[in-house]
C-alpha cells in the first residue's frame, strides 16, 4: 500500500488485543499508523491466554454480560453495545477464523488457537498501511513533548497527531504489563485508581499435610458462596487447590469481592458446599445409615460422594469432633468454611483492576488533562472475571479510542 505522506499521523504504544485494534480502526479512517512495543513480537500475553484454548468472548444474552463488569458496567455500555459479543465473532469471521460456542458458553476459535487469528490480523495491519516496531519500550516525553523510547539502537524520539496508549495494567509484567506509566500520566494531572490484582488465586495456611497431598489438584462440582455488604454471592463450578491456597475459574469468578474484602477486614471467609446436588437433609440422612466396619473415608465415598480432594478438605476444615456427629458433618459438608488470608502479587494475577478512571477521559477516550491522547484497555479501570470478557472489552475499547483519535485528527 502507497503511502499517504498527507494523511493524519498516529502512534499507537502497546501491541496487544486493545493497542491493535485502536490501530485498525484508526488505518481504517485513513490514518497513519504506528504501533511501537516493547516486546520482540506483538500480542504476546494474548498469545499466552491462547495456550490452553483462546476464549475469544462469551454467548450470554447482553444483560448478564454487561453485569459481569461491575461497577462499570454502564461506563462499558456504549463500547460493548458497538463492538460486544456478536461483532467480535464477526470479526474474527474477516480474518478467515471460525468460532464456535463451548458448553459453557464461552466463545473459542475452532482450531482452539491464538497463533492463527493472530498472524491473520497482523497480516492485515500491515496490508492497511500500519508498521509495527518492537523492541520499543516507552519512557514517556521529553521536553518538547515528543515520545521517547528505549530500542535496542539507543534512545530515539518520536513525533504524532493522536496517541493511543495501551499499554495493559501490573499482572504479567515480563510481557510487558508493568505499569511504568502510571507516574508519567499521573504527573500530568491524571486521575488513576489503584492498581490490584483481578482474577487472582487467594493464600490460605495449609497444614503441610494437606499441601503435600493435594496440591495442584482440581475440586470439582462444588458451589462457592461468600457474603459482604453487596449481600450474597454464590456460584457452581470448580477451582484448584494450589500450595499456596486456591485459584482457578470459580475463584476468579469472585476475586473481585473477596480482594476488597481482605483489604477492608484483613481476612475473607467463604464456604464451600462439596455435595451441591443434594440438600442438606439428604447429606445428613445418608449420613446416619450404620456404617457398620466401613471406615469414615469409605462412608463419605459411598453415601455422599465425598472422597479424594474434597473429602481431604472436609478433614483440613472440619474440627475432629464434626465426624461423629451426622448432623454437624452435613451442615460442614454444605457449608465448610475456609478463611483467605491475602490475594496473589499483581504480577501473578491474570489480570488487574484499577488504572485511569473513565472520569478522566472524554466521550472518545480521549484524557482531559492531555489533549490529544487516548487510553485503552486493561490501563482503565475496570475488570471482568475470565469467560471472554477480558478480551472483549479490550477490543471495544480499542476500537473505541482509535475511532476517537481519528475523529480528533480529522476535526
Amino acid at each position: 500500500m502507497a503511502e499517504d505522506v498527507n494523511a493524519p499521523h498516529a502512534a499507537v504504544v502497546g501491541a496487544g488485543p486493545a493497542g491493535l485494534m485502536a490501530a485498525e480502526a484508526l488505518a481504517a479512517r485513513g490514518v497513519r499508523v504506528d504501533v511501537y512495543d516493547a516486546m520482540p513480537s506483538a500480542g504476546r500475553k494474548f498469545l499466552l491466554a491462547g495456550i490452553g484454548g483462546l476464549n475469544i468472548t462469551h454467548s450470554e444474552p447482553p444483560g448478564p454480560f454487561l453485569a459481569r463488569y461491575g461497577g462499570r458496567a454502564a461506563e462499558l455500555a456504549p463500547l460493548l453495545q458497538a463492538f460486544g459479543a456478536s461483532q467480535v465473532r464477526e470479526w474474527a469471521a474477516g480474518l478467515g477464523v471460525e468460532t464456535f460456542v463451548g458448553t459453557s458458553g464461552r466463545v473459542f476459535p475452532r482450531e482452539m488457537k491464538a497463533a492463527p487469528l493472530l498472524r491473520a490480523w497482523l497480516h492485515r495491519l500491515r496490508a492497511q498501511g500500519v508498521r509495527l516496531h518492537m523492541r520499543h519500550r516507552w519512557l514517556g516525553w521529553d521536553g518538547d513533548g515528543a515520545l521517547r523510547f528505549d530500542t535496542p539502537a539507543g534512545p530515539v524520539s518520536r513525533r504524532c497527531g493522536a496517541l493511543v496508549l495501551a499499554l495493559g495494567g501490573a499482572s504479567w509484567p515480563r510481557l510487558g504489563s508493568d505499569a511504568a506509566w502510571v507516574p508519567w500520566l499521573a504527573e500530568r494531572g491524571v486521575a488513576i485508581a489503584p492498581l490490584a490484582p483481578a482474577n487472582c488465586g487467594f493464600e490460605i495456611p495449609w497444614s503441610e499435610h494437606f499441601r503435600s497431598r493435594y496440591a495442584g489438584q482440581p475440586v470439582r462440582a462444588v458451589a462457592l458462596r461468600m457474603a459482604d455488604a453487596l449481600g450474597t454471592w454464590q456460584r457452581t463450578g470448580e477451582f484448584v487447590v494450589s500450595g499456596y491456597g486456591i485459584e482457578g475459574s470459580l475463584v476468579y469468578a469472585a476475586s473481585a469481592r473477596l480482594r476488597d474484602a481482605i483489604a477492608r477486614d484483613g481476612r475473607a471467609t467463604v464456604y464451600l458446599d462439596l455435595a451441591p446436588g443434594l440438600d442438606l437433609e439428604r447429606v445428613e440422612r445418608e449420613l446416619a445409615w450404620p456404617r457398620g466396619s466401613k471406615s469414615m473415608a469409605n462412608h463419605l465415598r459411598a453415601r455422599v460422594r465425598i472422597d479424594g480432594v474434597k473429602a481431604g478438605l472436609l478433614r483440613e476444615a472440619a474440627p475432629a469432633g464434626d465426624f461423629h456427629d451426622p448432623a454437624r458433618l452435613a451442615r460442614r459438608i454444605k457449608a465448610l468454611p475456609l478463611v483467605l488470608r491475602a490475594a496473589r502479587p499483581i504480577e501473578q494475577a491474570i489480570s488487574s483492576a484499577g488504572g485511569v478512571r473513565f472520569e478522566a477521559l472524554d466521550e472518545a477516550g480521549m484524557l482531559r488533562a492531555v489533549p490529544g491522547v487516548f487510553c485503552a484497555g486493561e490501563m482503565l479501570d475496570w475488570e471482568a472475571p475470565t469467560g471472554g470478557y477480558l478480551l472483549t472489552a479490550c477490543l471495544a475499547s480499542g476500537r473505541w479510542t482509535g475511532t476517537g483519535a481519528a475523529r480528533w485528527l480529522r476535526a
